[in-house]
């Protein structure tokens, strides 16, 4: 959809919300009118050509006395949901009683198909009707949303010559309207969460380029499984199976694609489900799963050949915690968070104000092991990912066992100011577990935090997008590995991040300087001197014993490594590999700025004195 067209629906939206709700409801509760009568009116728009035709078969199948009649109406819908009642919105319109109004309404949404009651339960948008009907306003609500200068189709509306008379609304665009209401109503409520994010367009099609464009070559005439464990609207899978779709068409495969995602807010789980009804996917929309990701996995044991996620950051997961019915993160036996390697148990547990890694480890146990192909993972995060944690907790952790396993491939830096209702850095993670000969034991860091196209008009935070020249640069990049521009793209040893931290010690000494004992002969700790970490890097020349002989013994020659205290940790420092060093004026330059100054400014005092 064009810009133009997106921007005159969102106002249009808006439009609906300043004529009718106001006075009635507060800004705040606008969405709850707003988001599921676009969703209805989606609905309605799709079913309106065989209405006549679903009423037709309902009739011989109540004469039949047949009661399960979702199967045969959805049949002659050609949807996977279809509506029995005897009205389309645009019927309903026309009434001008009240009272016969909401019962026709309430009529309306009771004909709808059970997959579709769902959806209208978790919008709660039978709880509104009273209110919308004593106020009078449901009928123009209504008249406003079935306009014909606005299509929210998903099929195009068409001049009497067969020219397009208004695009179809495809799902991501769906996706990005209701993003876009969203933000807008929040903002002019000061409502923010840094920590959920719509995923833009332009990112979505970047996770779709580096997810499959790289094993194109590879892609069979088969059946593949998508999964997001943060779906929200749905929209990415959606773009995903396109971009799919497309390669093994231009391949000359034929693939089958089955979509999974989970969410656990309701307006968008409610989306995300009515978009894929409104693709006729009824099975996909099953495949929607609502409830945390955390605490209550909707596809436990289940593998996928491709995850994609956008998962939310910085946000507190105590409320999962609960849903366990545990009070302390350590008790967590959750097989996704508690693993082992060669014989190590590792807890992939972060801080509990954190989820983001949880939902990466969520989707490495979701990784297929027994395919030519095995799973590909890319997954938005901040930059807290590369680094928080010290050695041995959970996020230093999981680094460590993705590293370890050799499933990481690349980290991308994407530029600031990227999402809608953030301007943060934010990093694309991309795993496999089949890496290519030449990616195994390696990594590679693109730095991508140039590569923005400005917005003529910024959505939000969002003040520039990725655009298809600089998506194709950032792929070059990857597929270029270790022939890429250094500038942009450097290659490491898995080794390289990995790091020891230990525990310094120092012995106490008497006023001679002679070293106390203990009973057993030990040397007595000096408390008051010991206690600091170091940080010794694995590519350190002779490790720990060299780092300790040249780096610490000048300035403490007496300091040990406390038995015991070695943790081994990993982390990734973009600003380490990539940093630019501000270049300094010359003195040169500097004494021309003061001269400048000084003669500008020469007499001046002496016409301030002299008055």
């Amino acid at each position: 959809m064009e810009n133009a067209n997106f921007n005159q629906l969102v106002s249009f939206v808006f439009g609906i919300a300043n004529d009718c709700l106001v006075d009635v409801y507060d800004v705040g509760d606008y969405r709850k009118i707003i988001l599921p009568m676009i969703v209805l009116r989606r609905f309605d728009a799709v079913l309106e050509p065989t209405k006549q035709a679903v009423l037709a078969m309902k009739q011989k199948l109540d004469a039949a006395g047949i009661l399960e009649q979702d199967v045969a109406l959805c049949s002659v819908a050609h949807e996977a949901f279809c509506n029995s009642s005897p009205f389309t919105l645009s019927d309903l319109k026309s009434r001008t009683n009240q009272q016969q109004l909401k019962q026709d309404f309430i009529l309306y949404l009771d004909g709808f198909s059970k997959n579709v009651q769902d959806i209208i339960t978790k919008f709660e948008f039978r709880n509104q009707i009273d209110k919308l009907s004593e106020h009078d306003i449901l009928g123009l609500l209504i008249s406003k949303f079935v306009d014909p200068s606005i299509n929210l189709s998903s099929r195009p509306v068409l001049n009497p010559d067969g020219s397009v008379k208004l695009p179809g609304l495809d799902n991501h665009t769906m996706g990005t309207v209701f993003e876009e209401v969203i933000r807008k109503f929040n903002e002019e409520t000061n409502i923010t969460d840094a920590g959920r994010h719509f995923t833009p367009r332009d990112i979505v099609e970047l996770i779709a380029d580096l997810a499959f464009v790289p094993i194109e070559d590879q892609i069979k005439s088969t059946t593949y499984r998508i999964y997001d464990g943060a779906c929200g609207t749905g929209g990415m899978l959606t773009v995903a199976e396109e971009r799919i779709q497309r390669l093994s068409q231009k391949a000359g495969k034929k693939v089958s694609i089955h979509l999974y995602g989970q969410e656990n807010a309701d307006e968008t789980y409610a989306i995300a489900r009515a978009d894929m009804l409104v693709k006729g996917e009824g099975s996909q929309a099953n495949n929607i799963f609502f409830g945390s990701t955390i605490s209550n996995d909707g596809f436990p044991g289940e593998t996928f050949d491709f995850c994609l996620s956008n998962p939310p950051f910085g946000t507190s997961w105590k409320k999962d915690l609960a849903a366990w019915g545990l009070t302390k993160k350590d008790d967590i036996t959750d097989p996704r968070f508690q693993v082992t390697y060669r014989g190590e148990d590792f807890s992939l547990l972060p801080d509990i104000g954190d989820p983001q890694m949880l939902f990466l480890a969520n989707n490495i146990s979701k990784m297929k092991q027994d395919t030519p192909l095995g799973s590909r993972i890319v997954e938005v995060h901040n930059g807290s990912s590369l680094f928080t944690g010290k050695a041995g907790q959970g996020p230093s952790n999981l680094r460590q066992y993705i590293i370890k396993q050799d499933l990481l491939e690349a980290i991308v830096a994407l530029p600031e100011k990227m999402f809608y209702n953030t301007g943060i850095g934010t990093y694309l993670w991309v795993l496999s577990n089949k890496k290519s000969a030449q990616r195994k034991g390696k990594v590679q860091l693109i730095d991508a935090t140039t590569m923005k196209a400005p917005l003529r008009k910024n959505l939000g935070e969002k003040n520039g997008e990725v655009n298809a020249a600089l998506r194709k640069k950032i792929l070059d990049l990857y597929l270029a590995f270790d022939k890429a521009d250094p500038e942009y793209s450097k290659v490491f040893e898995n080794h390289e991040f990995g790091y020891w931290q230990v525990t310094m010690q120092q012995p106490k000494r008497d006023e001679n300087g002679k070293i106390l004992l203990d009973k057993k002969g030990n040397p007595v700790i000096d408390k008051e001197r010991s206690g600091d970490t170091e940080i010794i890097p694995f590519t350190y020349e002779g490790g720990i014993d060299a780092f300790i002989q040249n780096e610490v013994h000048p300035y403490a020659p007496d300091a040990f490594v406390k038995p015991g205290s070695e943790k081994v940790g990993y982390e990734l420092s973009f600003t380490k590999y990539f940093y630019k060093p501000v270049q300094l004026r010359t003195l040169g330059e500097i004494a021309a700025d003061i001269r400048a100054i000084e003669k500008e400014t020469d007499g001046l005092l002496d016409e301030i004195i002299g008055g």
